[in-house]
């Protein structure tokens, strides 16, 4: 192939619309596409990523909500995520399952539709007060997706990139792990095809 691999990614005009659930549906429209490249997945991933406005965490808090048949990944996710050094911030469900793991979170957050009355966090004003840095949502049924719907426009309205898949949440993590070793380099296509 080359040794090298190109992730191609839709640009979305989220940005313009903070009030818009961020996913995605049949409805929307992309404004372009983008294209990252490099030697691996991983690295090529996060190069579509910032490309495209998305900005991955280096530092912070990540908040995860998984729903139950993405939880098995999503504790690679969140082992990832302590290698990298970030913090990691979960629904009830989420931080229970990564318990049984030993893999501890530092905040317990809340779903909104199970908080009322009561003094628990929620991810909604964690997001809006800045103490998150990204949000992975993978909403499942009814009532998450109300409470995800909420995440996700709280994520765009304050500028915090968010992902609705933990196949993009493991592209992410992993990208980002890949590019701690070594810096990112930027390349002509032309040299990727050996005529530069």
């Amino acid at each position: 192939t080359g040794g090298h691999v190109s992730v191609k990614e839709a640009v979305l005009p989220f940005n313009r619309f903070p009030e818009v659930d961020t996913a995605l549906g049949p409805e929307m429209r992309s404004t372009g596409e983008v294209m990252g490249i490099d030697r691996t997945f991983g690295r090529a991933f996060v190069k579509s990523q910032t490309a495209a406005g998305t900005v991955l965490p280096t530092s912070g808090m990540v908040f995860l909500s998984l729903n139950d048949g993405d939880k098995p990944a999503g504790l690679v996710v969140a082992k990832r995520l302590r290698e990298l050094g970030l913090g990691i911030a979960a629904t009830t469900g989420t931080a229970a399952y990564l318990a049984k793991f030993d893999q501890t979170v530092d905040l317990v957050v809340g779903k909104l539709s199970e908080i009322e009355g009561s003094t628990m966090d929620n991810a909604v004003d964690l997001v809006a007060q800045g103490a998150i840095s990204f949000v992975v949502n993978t909403p499942h049924g009814r009532g998450s997706r109300e409470d995800g719907e909420a995440i996700r426009k709280a994520a765009n309205s304050n500028r915090v990139s968010s992902v609705t898949t933990v196949e993009a949440a493991l592209a992410a993590v992993n990208g980002l792990w890949e590019q701690r070793l070594s810096e990112v380099e930027v390349r002509s296509l032309q040299e990727y095809h050996g005529r530069a």
